[in-house]
């Protein structure tokens, strides 16, 4: 019996390094498991669009047939509306969970943050994408509090849309406290005067969110999450959960 098809579902984007950054995570993923069929799709700006992958699918009603693993970091508007849509169209499709948060990601953002040289004096961003969905922003708050136990540094979560703080408020903020003006004091953490603010990227790839990061006036943002054999390890860890909590309901 075949296992059903993991439908690797990426956001997209028009940046050449990251397109090519998740095409290398969904080869991965299927390296890991041989004979599994890993197919792409995409919510945005790429083709295929998720709508007509899972339409192209064999019905099965009686089981799962194929397995939507967001490649994305949180549950935002993509995972609760347009993966969940997709997933609804077609009997026997289901859904696997987003890859964050995870206490993986939170050790591979710290490896990033030690890559770049930053120290325990620096204050960090952690940038995400942002949502509208609420419950983006707390598994981003989730992840930071991962990536706070691995680290001393003050930690605020920040996004690129859709969410406050924005990354260029949380930077600034961040430069306030540390000169000592507003908002200094007990809530600066571990700030140290003189220390540097640095934007975590909490990013899968390059791309246009990333590009941002460079404008936010922060002193040094790291490199994404991609390249790393984790995303690809948690991936097919969602994929499997996915099927088991599909059989108990079955």
């Amino acid at each position: 019996m075949n296992s059903p098809i993991l439908i690797a579902c990426a956001h997209g984007t028009s940046n050449a390094q990251g397109a090519a950054e998740v095409n290398a995570l969904r080869d991965a993923i299927a390296a890991l498991r041989p004979g599994l069929d890993v197919r792409e799709a995409y919510v945005d700006v790429q083709q295929p669009d998720l709508v007509d992958v899972v339409a192209g699918l064999p019905a099965d009603p009686a089981g799962a047939s194929a397995v939507v693993v967001p490649l994305l970091l949180s549950v935002g508007y993509h995972v609760k509306v347009d993966i969940a849509k997709a997933v609804k169209s077609r009997p026997g499709t289901v859904a696997a969970a987003p890859l964050g948060p995870d206490p993986r990601l939170a050790a591979l953002l710290d490896q990033r943050l030690r890559e770049a040289g930053v120290t325990d004096n620096d204050a960090i961003v952690l940038a995400a994408a942002g949502s509208s969905n609420p419950n983006a922003a707390v598994s981003v708050e989730e992840l930071a509090g991962q990536l706070r136990d691995l680290r001393s540094n003050r930690i605020v979560p920040a996004y690129g849309a859709s969410a406050k703080p924005s990354v260029p408020e949380a930077v600034a903020m961040l430069r306030e406290e540390a000169a000592g003006g507003a908002g200094a004091g007990e809530s600066a953490g571990g700030v140290s005067v003189g220390g540097r603010v640095v934007v975590a990227s909490y990013l899968l790839a390059p791309g246009f969110f990333h590009d941002q990061l460079a404008k936010a006036g922060a002193d040094l943002v790291t490199e994404p999450l991609l390249p790393s054999p984790v995303l690809a390890e948690i991936a097919l860890e969602r994929y499997d959960a996915a099927l088991a909590a599909h059989a108990v309901k079955s």
